[in-house]
């Protein structure tokens, strides 16, 4: 930085130096502050000290920039010409308030202090110049114990439980029911704890309280909830705050003084309609301490008619001004109204899309301003039930919110009692320590699913997502003991039956049945999507391996299946047996028994699957997983089997065991199974081509897409594509029908990127199969990466979970190989997406910057998909 850099602006009173447009420089806060001051709205003058001072303060080991005081000094000096008043004055005193301000809103995450520059002195003056003893001492009190907490590090609490102990003494309910006797008590028990805690006096010296209140604001951009807040919203580390100092005004001056905040439309509901709360005779803080109940914003045309005209004028000329919903602070002081703040409101999912609906309908945004409004991530929220905010909570724990919704029910900890209590209409929370393509049947009929281990492209959170499910996955201090059936979070003991409510968007665990909510899907979403398709390039698909899916995402917009896994096909009750039997049987014969039986099954899936997508492409994967993943690990399974093969079961022990692998998911799986047992994939498109064939017959128009899994090599899918076209085409040619069907694979082996060129000669279409594409690249399980990752991104390793967002420079640059090869091997090939990342807004970005021809999500995950691919388009208009 230079030493010439200019770190602090002033604003109001006529000689404001910022801009709304400075925000990186002078934070939210501060070039909001300036810019209403050159709207000519009433703002109580001060200073802003940048993000740049800082962000020198962290480099330089907490050091202030060596000319950073003397401006600081000088706009001091400015500040009180401007006020009249004079700061540490003993006639006319000038108090501060000193409040953080990021570029990005980051509500009650830092630090602030109020009431700066009061001691014994300037407390008299204020008593003397106000005429109100009360007042003084209470300012008094008040900045005590939060420059106490904030800059001393003195916990809040001891200061509550002093001013507590002398309301209960003097039998009072309310702060404003003590006595100016009263509070000097408190005033002398507080310094008192200060020189306890800290080993020294309270600082009587004013300009001694600016240095260390602005240092401990520059400090809280560093504590852990602002850390926390940082990385939740993936907010830079870099950007720092600002600080801005500014003088004092005050809504505790008595009955013509108040204070509030408010929103200039209904944050929940996005109603046009003034919306807030505000108290008499208080400070800012004391409106959202819960102290006393504030009155809704309305009640203020009755106590304060004048103040809430101009307020209504204030609100409208921001709102028309910033084109947004604003948050608004203000204080009246004596009946002089003075705006403290404005900031883009924030809002729900369903508020942002009607205010961004209205807003075009009001001419006050374009459609696609509109749509970069609403943040797509937060879609899918208005199609799940939420915890009604007006219900007591208690929160047994926090895992990773995989899945969004909410749902309560009574808790299993198999797949098979949640199934016997779902047909007796019981509704289920199904808790295991990870689940398996065999708890699919428990996973369907439950209202949630929570694991203790697992993260955000876990089996648990794929499927749940998939069905629209809440799920609560990775969350470490779960303990399950399925065999007692009970489970353990953080000193909580869980048995079989206990209710407990889940929250998929944040990843809370709740004891007992908790309210819900349920969505309704307006009008308003409906405009702003039919917005959504006239800019977005990519398309966007589903991924959905049954009928019911497939329709969901049809309702939705899906434009196709980009990804229906038929291994989920096969863990209902009267096909299980069937593979396991193909799967283990020692004699091609019954290996061909089993999959002749299996055929008409896979059939009707398929034409029920063709039927919900008429007119749309259909990705068909061929059976991908390891074969340990169908195979019985329990004795009465086994057993069971046996009995059914006629072999005993110690032989099919034996069998089963020959078939462990040390690493499965790098074994024998995916293209490799259908090389070595050709039966299995020629049974599947036989079955996908019969069912197609058979719907054309009917006048049914069908564009079936057959994806061979984990290609690593060119030479293993020009195999198996040949066996597979030869089945195809003879099915065909049976048929006597004309059918156009398309057969490529899933890069998803870094290899299959790097040689995409040879592989594309043999391919029709690529689909990129980011989840495993991720685990290869990075050598990483994504089912039990979920222990350390949390700490990896904690630790700046990560800036944020590679299977929630794709990781562009690694990962990314594997796509971005494997589409520049595969185009210019194949001019005709269709490049799509069908990992997770297919349904996360800032990979869709990267997917767009690539023209690729679409992504595939889960069903719910569409309509956030395509806000995204239509958002992506507008940021980035290149053709």
């Amino acid at each position: 930085m230079s030493p010439n850099s200019k770190y602090v602006y002033f604003f109001g009173a006529d000689q404001t130096e910022g801009k709304a447009e400075m925000r990186e420089l002078l934070g939210g806060k501060g070039a909001n502050l300036a810019e209403m001051a050159s709207l000519g709205i009433n703002v109580p003058p001060g200073f802003t000290i940048t993000t740049e001072a800082c962000n020198y303060y962290f480099k330089k080991d907490k050091t202030l920039p060596p000319s950073l005081w003397d401006e600081i000094i000088k706009n001091l000096k400015s500040l009180e010409k401007a006020m009249g008043k004079t700061f540490g004055g003993k006639k006319d005193p000038l108090l501060l308030s000193v409040r953080s301000g990021a570029r990005v809103s980051m509500p009650g995450m830092m630090d602030t202090v109020l009431n700066l520059g009061l001691n014994e002195d300037t407390m008299k003056a204020l008593a003397k110049k106000t005429s109100n003893n009360w007042f003084a001492h209470d300012c008094y009190r008040r900045f005590i114990a939060m420059f106490g907490n904030v800059v001393l590090g003195i916990d809040g609490e001891h200061f509550e439980t002093i001013l507590e102990r002398k309301k209960e003494k003097r039998k009072v309910e309310f702060d404003t029911e003590l006595l100016v006797d009263d509070l000097k008590g408190v005033i002398k028990d507080f310094k008192a704890l200060v020189k306890k805690k800290v080993g020294h006096a309270f600082p009587e010296d004013p300009v001694e309280q600016l240095r260390m209140a602005i240092e401990a604001v520059f400090n809280s951009w560093n504590i852990p909830r602002a850390i926390h807040y940082r990385r939740l919203n993936h907010i830079p580390e870099d950007w720092g705050t600002a600080v801005n100092v500014q003088s004092m005004v005050f809504g505790n001056m008595g009955p013509t003084s108040a204070t509030g905040v408010a929103f200039t439309r209904n944050p929940a509901t996005g109603e046009k309609k003034f919306y807030g709360e505000y108290m008499i005779n208080a400070q800012g803080e004391d409106v959202v301490a819960g102290i006393r109940t504030p009155q809704p914003i309305a009640k203020l045309k009755e106590d304060m008619p004048a103040s809430y005209d101009e307020l209504l004028e204030v609100y409208q000329t921001l709102e028309n001004h910033y084109k947004d919903m604003q948050d608004i602070e203000f204080t009246i002081e004596d009946n002089r109204l003075y705006m403290l703040q404005t900031r883009a409101g924030k809002r729900t999912a369903a508020a942002a899309i009607r205010i961004a609906v209205d807003m075009v309908n009001e001419g006050l945004i374009s459609k696609q301003e509109a749509l970069l409004r609403v943040p797509a991530e937060q879609v899918d929220q208005i199609f799940h039930p939420m915890i009604d905010p007006k219900s007591k909570v208690k929160v047994l724990g926090k895992g990773l919110g995989a899945s969004p919704g909410a749902a309560t029910g009574k808790v299993v900890f198999s797949p098979d009692a949640a199934a016997e209590l779902a047909r007796k209409k019981e509704r289920v929370i199904l808790v295991r320590t990870e689940t398996s393509p065999e708890d699919i049947h428990g996973m369907s009929v439950a209202q949630g699913i929570l694991t203790a281990k697992g993260g955000m492209t876990s089996h648990a959170a794929v499927v749940a997502r998939a069905m629209g499910k809440p799920c609560v996955s990775g969350l470490g201090e779960l303990s399950v003991d399925t065999r007692k059936k009970k489970a353990w979070l953080n000193g909580t003991e869980i048995k079989e039956l206990d209710a407990v409510t889940l929250d998929g968007a944040d990843g809370r665990v709740m004891l007992g049945s908790v309210k819900l909510v349920q969505p309704r899907i307006t009008g308003y979403f409906t405009q702003l999507m039919s917005w959504v398709d006239k800019v977005r390039n990519l398309s966007v698909r589903a991924n959905a391996d049954t009928p019911h899916d497939a329709l969901v995402a049809r309702e939705f917009g899906a434009q196709g299946i980009g990804l229906c896994r038929t291994e989920h096909m096969f863990f209902d009750e009267d096909r299980i047996l069937l593979v396991r039997k193909m799967i283990v049987a020692d004699k091609e014969k019954t290996r061909e028994e089993a999959l002749k039986k299996l055929l008409p099954i896979q059939r009707s899936d398929f034409t029920q699957i063709f039927k919900a997508m008429e007119g749309l492409p259909v990705t068909i994967r061929l059976l991908d997983p390891p074969l340990h993943e169908f195979l019985p690990a329990d004795p009465k399974e086994i057993k069971a089997l046996a009995k059914q093969m006629k072999v005993s079961p110690s032989a099919l022990t034996k069998k089963i065991h020959s078939l462990k692998e040390a690493n499965p998911m790098l074994g024998l799986r995916g293209c490799r199974l259908g090389l070595m047992f050709p039966e299995i994939y020629k049974m599947q498109v036989s079955a996908i081509i019969e069912a197609a064939c058979k719907l054309v017959k009917k006048g049914t128009k069908v564009y079936p897409e057959i994806m061979i899994p984990l290609v690593g090599h060119v030479e293993e899918l020009r195999q198996v594509r040949s066996q597979l076209d030869e089945v195809a085409q003879d099915i065909i040619k049976k048929a006597k029908v004309k059918l156009d069907y398309k057969v490529g694979t899933m890069i998803e082996l870094p290899r299959a990127a790097i040689t995409a060129d040879e592989i594309a000669a043999e391919a029709d279409f690529f689909s990129f199969g980011t989840n495993d594409l991720t685990q290869t690249t990075f050598g990483l399980s994504r089912d039990d990466s979920g222990m350390f990752l949390p700490e990896y991104i904690e630790m700046g390793v990560l800036d944020r979970d590679p299977f929630v967002s794709v990781d562009v420079s690694g990962v990314g640059e594997f796509v971005r190989i494997g589409a520049e090869k595969g185009r210019a091997a194949n001019k005709k090939i269709h490049l799509g997406i069908c990992g997770e990342h297919g349904g996360d807004p800032k990979s869709i970005e990267f997917f767009n910057s690539l023209k690729l021809d679409y992504v595939s999500c889960s069903p719910f995950r569409v309509p956030t998909a395509l806000l995204a691919a239509a958002q992506a388009a507008i940021k980035d208009p290149k053709p």
